[in-house]
């Protein structure tokens, strides 16, 4: 009981941190729905589109924040107060915190696709891959201007870049860390599914070199 009562209390106070909709927040401090405006999604991404660049790297600082404190404090210090191994506690954390962050109560479990909040939260639980996965971003980024691609690609890179650290290191692949990774990557392919459709038919918003 005390196990199950600590995993509970870390998912759930995670998933209510990474539940806060800050794109929403800052879009109501500008005076608009930003749900109203561009793709409709809640992310930096749109953020930026909508408000401005300014804006958008204030969202994403806050959407990766929300992911790493909830795995650092309440996954790996709470967690091992409530009689959680400091792995376990740090994966439950970065689960509860991605999930609030997708699906957030206060906006009708309708949230954002997140990329900046499984960064945020993985870099605690295996911050070689999320290297290995920000590197993917930046030079599909660059070479492409599609956010959403790049986003695809590095989620795609996690998992994969764990198993390359692991062989590399004659660790063990297959973890509780390898399948967080999995399920994250999952989830934000599953997010993005319109972006890959927008990919398929040329449609997808494509930012352009100044900004």
């Amino acid at each position: 009981m005390g196990l199950l009562f600590g995993s509970v209390c870390v998912l759930v106070l995670s998933y209510l941190v990474g539940s806060i909709p800050w794109g929403y927040a800052i879009g109501r401090f500008k005076g608009l729905d930003i749900r109203s405006h561009g793709s409709g999604n809640i992310g930096a991404t749109n953020v930026r589109r909508v408000l401005g660049r300014d804006w958008g790297l204030l969202c994403l600082v806050l959407d990766f924040l929300k992911g790493l404190l909830p795995v650092l404090l309440i996954g790996a210090q709470l967690g091992v107060a409530l009689s959680l191994a400091p792995e376990v506690g740090r994966i439950l954390a970065a689960a509860g915190a991605v999930a609030g962050h997708v699906w957030p109560i206060w906006l009708g479990f309708k949230g954002g696709k997140g990329v900046a909040t499984t960064i945020g939260a993985l870099l605690a639980v295996s911050w070689v891959a999320v290297l290995i996965g920000v590197g993917t971003w930046l030079v599909v980024y660059y070479s492409t201007r599609y956010v959403s691609l790049a986003s695809l690609c590095a989620a795609v890179m996690l998992p994969v870049g764990h198993v390359i650290v692991a062989l590399a290191r004659h660790e063990a692949v297959f973890s509780s860390s390898l399948a967080l990774l999995l399920l994250l990557a999952a989830l934000i392919v599953f997010r993005h599914r319109s972006n890959i459709q927008r990919l398929r038919d040329g449609t997808e918003y494509r930012f352009g070199k100044a900004s």
